[in-house]
């Protein structure tokens, strides 16, 4: 799986992270406690410290422009702590979150033509079919 360049040039992957993890977890003897429900309980909890970056600040313009630094580099922290605990639980639980990743963004493109989706909001379910003269939905 191709990916980005860190700062040392290391290209960084999916199966790169999930290496690093696994052998992260294994040098502190944590595997014993990293069951699939741990890893999800703590991956909400991880969620919710990354909401609460956002919380209280209302909408948020894209690049966030207007944020500090220190600001962009918690919430960079927060982001890769949500992504590690996924990374490992999908370890833990046997998926390949890349391909799982990229047969979803196949179906969601099934479930959204673009025809139907463009600039629409619109869950899939609430899009009119067009080949029936929108009298049924996807």
């Amino acid at each position: 799986m191709t990916g980005v360049s860190s700062e040392g040039g290391e290209i960084v992957s999916l199966d790169l992270l999930k290496k690093k993890m696994a052998d992260f977890s294994k040098e502190r003897d944590w595997d014993q406690f990293h069951s699939p429900r741990n890893l999800l309980l703590a991956l909400v909890g991880e969620v919710g410290e990354l909401s609460e970056i956002f919380q209280w600040k209302g909408e948020v313009p894209k690049g966030l422009p207007d944020w500090k630094e220190e600001e962009k580099v918690h919430l960079g922290e927060e982001l890769s702590d949500v992504l590690l605990y996924l990374i490992r639980l999908s370890d833990i639980c046997g998926i390949d979150l890349g391909k799982a990743a990229l047969r979803k963004v196949e179906l969601n493109a099934i479930k959204y033509p673009v025809g139907m989706s463009r600039g629409s909001s619109k869950k899939y379910n609430s899009i009119s079919n067009n080949n029936n003269n929108g009298t049924e939905s996807i």
